[in-house]
């Protein structure tokens, strides 16, 4: 037996180095903490650093400047200035709202592009806000002039399944912030708030959009075991935290079952946990053998990993590089020529193909 699993070692350790041999890893430019960043066209970028600033980013001419703004954020604990997505001349910003003595919310305001000063109007809230540094999600997609937004529940655990408060879901609004009219509230969930898609989540850092489904999918940073990769599925429930996913709280005690009937079974899981953060599903010409594959970024593992999971009774894991960059908070694809852009915890990463 102990011959067999060093052989099943040795053999996961080459596809790895395999992997890695055939990459170049550079660093482009050294930040303060990033959280998200954002393609404006092909050779600019928006980035956010979690103290409160947007740079922008001229790859061409490697110039980076900071853009004024009037974001009313609170850097506590993992909050702050989150995550940044840029669409049809609008720029978008999920933050960590200060609402007075202490208390904050995963918020999310809107503004018209400009690279010099930024005036934004908040478009959602989520409520109540809570005296709390922990778990604000938060990642932002935009589908069919449809924002989505995911929410972290806060570490306050139960109240993902209170559909009454909005930490620990998933935000449906329309890209004005109105709300749509065939959000699960008008369509069978009553007592949810209008704004709610999906509930039952602890602290979802992912969120995309595939352009091969046109589905989107998230990814949930679990507790101690229990991180989960899977897809955003209207008026259903992931069951945080009568599910723990396979982990444990932090004390050690069981949480609750890695899944059971009547709650979202996710596609595939992590434990012990590997932290994960940001993810995205591959679309693009450098690496076109990972097309339709979903590239998921980790903070305490350190590791990028690719899952093929077309089949979902067979999903299949690689490794393709670790302890390489440090944490990896975001994962982005350049629009025209597929190389992957990486946000670290102090720096902006390259990567492509030797």
């Amino acid at each position: 037996m102990k011959k067999l699993i060093a052989v099943i070692f040795l053999i996961l350790i080459s596809a790895t180095l395999s992997f890695a041999e055939n990459l170049n890893l550079k660093k482009i430019f050294d930040l303060n903490d990033p959280w998200g960043f954002t393609f404006v066209t092909d050779n600019q970028i928006l980035i956010t650093e979690k103290s409160g600033k947007i740079k922008f980013l001229d790859l061409k001419s490697k110039k980076i400047s900071e853009i004024n703004h009037n974001i009313n954020y609170l850097e506590y604990g993992q909050g702050g200035l989150l995550d940044i997505l840029f669409k049809d001349n609008f720029v978008y910003v999920s933050y960590t709202e200060n609402r007075g003595n202490w208390k904050t919310s995963t918020s999310i305001a809107k503004a018209r592009f400009d690279k010099n000063n930024l005036i934004f109007k908040n478009i959602f809230q989520a409520n109540p806000p809570i005296d709390s540094g922990y778990h604000f999600g938060s990642r932002l997609v935009i589908k069919d002039n449809y924002l989505f937004a995911s929410a972290g529940e806060r570490g306050q655990g139960m109240i993902a399944q209170d559909p009454t408060k909005h930490p620990g879901s998933i935000i449906r609004i329309n890209i004005d912030g109105s709300i749509p009219k065939d959000n699960p509230k008008f369509t069978g969930k009553s007592s949810w708030l209008p704004e709610i898609y999906q509930i039952g989540i602890r602290n979802p850092q992912g969120l995309t959009l595939s352009q091969f489904d046109n589905k989107i999918y998230l990814s949930n940073h679990g507790a101690k075991g229990g991180d989960w990769f899977g897809e955003v599925k209207k008026g259903e429930n992931y069951g945080w935290k009568i599910l723990g996913w396979g982990g444990k709280n932090y004390s050690g005690t069981p949480i609750g079952p890695k899944w059971k009937p009547g709650f979202t079974k996710a596609i595939h899981y992590w434990v012990p946990s590997i932290a994960v953060s940001a993810i995205t599903i591959y679309y693009g010409k450098e690496f076109s053998e990972w097309n339709g594959h979903a590239l998921i970024t980790s903070l305490k593992d350190q590791s990028l990993r690719k899952l093929k999971f077309n089949d979902l009774a067979n999903v299949k894991e690689d490794i393709i590089f670790k302890n390489r960059i440090g944490r990896i908070r975001d994962i982005k694809v350049h629009p025209k020529n597929g190389k992957i852009f990486f946000l670290g915890k102090n720096s902006l990463w390259l990567m492509e193909k030797n």
